[in-house]
């Protein structure tokens, strides 16, 4: 990738008055493109071009304002196709347009206009499960999403909510007041407010410039003086230690260019296991544990890809607990059906099945598409952490606390928690399961993946099994006490 100087900035935009849209079914010398295809996300916007042909590209990237232009060689353009543009959302967070011209003979410029600073990638990928030769345009922001940010902004909205409500119930008018003010800000402890101070203290500077607030903070009314009161028990001191705010690392897997499997009746298990996800985050968010109060982190909480390794950094990011994996199971048979509930071994699988299942869910980022030579070598040393027996001891309770909810709602398809090498399990310090749903390959099973109620009652099952895990294994103590 290379940075054009002024003259050829002028160049570029100055691409010619023939500025057509880029379509599935255009032509191409030697190629014919079959698809385009964007995703739209925080973290970051995938453009796809599939075609039957490998695509020979050259990219560069202008700064100020800006915008990405990759010559595809081999092109030519048939006019009225609409495609690519017409897929593009006004609400995309980085692409703010799309441009596409006959740039010289045989050769087709897209240009991109974008949102904010970009560190763009361009690759390509081979033909794989569904997919053909595959150019892909990765935009990612400079400064992307910081996953602890995202889980406080998460936590500000529900108490704006909560504050709105409350005001809604006490006819007390609260738009433009510029402050907001709940029982839970004003007499009770906040325990990720605690967290978001040490962040902004110390945090910050490790992960370099913190991002900007968007608002001042409120300061904390004076406390007026008070006679010091007697000193507290041991137990009074031991229960102060531990009660902390619970992080749940929710992991819906696949997404993207990623569908996951796909049932006889065309349902995506991308599609289901965010549904899910979001019913157990929602049920997570309103929990509290012996006094521990809980709230769910997403992995990814729309339809875009998310690499197995970046999905466990994430849960490191905000000290996650706990870290479940949604999937829905597949066989080349309809006939398997029933949940299962996986943990990781690293000294061989438990039996064949779930050495195969590993298998497969670890092939995601070759459907998903991962840019291999720009992947930073500590996050793939980081891979190969080993995790600690401790690590897959508590992933065993867990899984077992929830095994025996799920079947009270469902078939289940093993009746012990299984093991392999799942590498999105490998976080050494959070106990990790991999839940599998149903059988989406089974055509009753596909049914009941889409019927909320089925979905409903998964939910409640999982989170009895989380409820049941934590009061027999308090969390540890760590940094988020209250």
């Amino acid at each position: 990738m290379t940075r054009l100087p002024d003259p050829a900035r002028r160049s570029l935009l100055q691409v010619g008055s023939l500025v057509l849209l880029l379509g599935p079914h255009h032509i191409a010398r030697g190629a014919s493109v079959l698809a385009v295809r964007i995703w739209p996300a925080d973290d970051y916007t995938r453009v796809t071009i599939e075609s039957d042909a490998q695509l020979v590209s050259r990219s560069s990237f202008v700064d100020n304002p800006p915008r990405l232009a990759v010559d595809i060689e081999g092109l030519d353009l048939l006019p009225g196709l609409r495609d690519l543009v017409a897929q593009l959302r006004s609400d995309d967070p980085n692409i703010g347009g799309i441009r596409v011209a006959q740039f010289a003979p045989n050769v087709v410029r897209l240009v991109i206009d974008l949102k904010q600073a970009m560190q763009p990638e361009v690759f390509s990928l081979p033909p794989v499960a569904a997919y053909q030769h595959r150019l892909v345009l990765d935009l990612r922001p400079v400064n992307p999403p910081d996953p602890l940010e995202q889980l406080i902004a998460q936590r500000m909205r529900d108490l704006d909510d909560a504050s709105a409500r409350a005001a809604r119930l006490l006819g007390l008018e609260t738009q433009g007041s510029g402050v907001t003010v709940t029982p839970e800000r004003a007499g009770r402890p906040d325990p990720l407010g605690e967290l978001i101070a040490r962040q902004e203290s110390s945090g910050g500077a490790a992960r370099g410039t913190p991002p900007a607030r968007t608002e001042p903070p409120v300061a904390a009314a004076p406390v007026p003086p008070v006679s010091r009161p007697a000193a507290p028990s041991a137990k009074a001191r031991e229960r102060a230690r531990t009660e902390r705010l619970i992080v749940i690392a929710l992991d819906p897997g696949h997404g993207g260019e990623d569908p996951g499997a796909i049932g006889p009746g065309g349902t995506h298990e991308k599609k289901v296991v965010l549904q899910i996800a979001h019913k157990l985050r929602d049920r997570i968010n309103a929990t509290t544990v012996n006094g521990n109060p809980m709230r769910a982190f997403m992995t990814r909480d729309a339809d875009f890809f998310v690499p197995l390794q970046v999905r466990v950094a994430k849960a490191q990011r905000v000290q996650a607990d706990l870290f479940i994996s949604l999937h829905a199971d597949a066989f080349y048979s309809p006939r398997p059906q029933g949940a299962s509930i996986y943990a990781l071994s690293t000294r061989g699988a438990s039996s064949a099945a779930a050495r195969w299942m590993a298998d497969k869910e670890n092939a995601a980022d070759l459907v998903g598409g991962i840019n291999v030579r720009a992947r930073d070598a500590t996050v793939q040393r980081a891979l190969l952490d080993m995790s600690t027996t401790a690590q897959i001891n508590d992933s065993l309770k867990l899984g077992n606390s929830m095994l025996g909810e799920v079947k009270r709602v469902g078939k289940l398809h093993k009746p012990r928690v299984e093991q392999a090498n799942f590498a999105v399990l490998r976080a050494p310090d959070i106990p990790s399961v991999l839940v599998e749903t149903a059988f989406i390959s089974n055509p009753d099973e596909e049914k009941r993946l889409n019927d909320p109620k089925y979905q409903n009652d998964l939910a409640d099952a999982l989170m009895r099994g989380i409820v049941r895990y934590f009061e027999a294994n308090p969390p540890l103590a760590r940094n988020r006490q209250i």
